[in-house]
This record gives C-alpha cells, sequence and structure tokens, in this order.
C-alpha cells in the first residue's frame, strides 16, 4: 500500500518544516488585504506560522512576515493571530 503524501511548509519564524496542517496560514489576496487563513483554501500569496507565539514574535521582530507577503501586515491582523494561538493552547 502506499503511503499517503503529506504536504510540507515552511515557517517563516523558525524556519523548521513541518506539515501543512500544523502551521497557520496568513495570506495577501489580490486586492492586496492580509488576513489570517484557517481553512488554507484562499487565493493569494500565502505565508506559514508555526502555532507558537516565540515563533510568532521571531517572525514580525524579523520582519519575515511583511517580506514574504511583499506588504506591511496590520496591527489587526496580528492581534487576531495572536488570539488564534491562544485558543489552540486551551
Amino acid at each position: 500500500m502506499r503511503k499517503k503524501h503529506i504536504p510540507m511548509r515552511t515557517c517563516v519564524g523558525c524556519r523548521s518544516s513541518k506539515p501543512k496542517r500544523d502551521l497557520i496560514r496568513v495570506v495577501r489576496d489580490p486586492q492586496g488585504t492580509v488576513a489570517l487563513d484557517l481553512t488554507g483554501k484562499r487565493s493569494g500569496r500565502g505565508v506559514y506560522v508555526c502555532p507558537d507565539e516565540a515563533c510568532l514574535e521571531k517572525a514580525v521582530k524579523g520582519r519575515q512576515l511583511e517580506r514574504s507577503l511583499q506588504t506591511k501586515v496590520d496591527e489587526g491582523v496580528l492581534t487576531e493571530l495572536k488570539k488564534v494561538l491562544h485558543e489552540q493552547d486551551i
């Protein structure tokens, strides 16, 4: 029997490769707005972050999110991302 293919993605904070389902996707849609993509199916440029607050802080501090998305990331998106991280911890 064949093994099922597991898509791997790289976190922009820690640069480690993990299964796509274990990461949180942030997407810039064709109109240029940045938002969270919890389904992983929205169209646009996407980057992935580990569900770890230290990893998120590293990505924000080093501006990896902005560099990868090629646009400015609003504070509202970052607070929403932190809120999702806290909900997953519970």
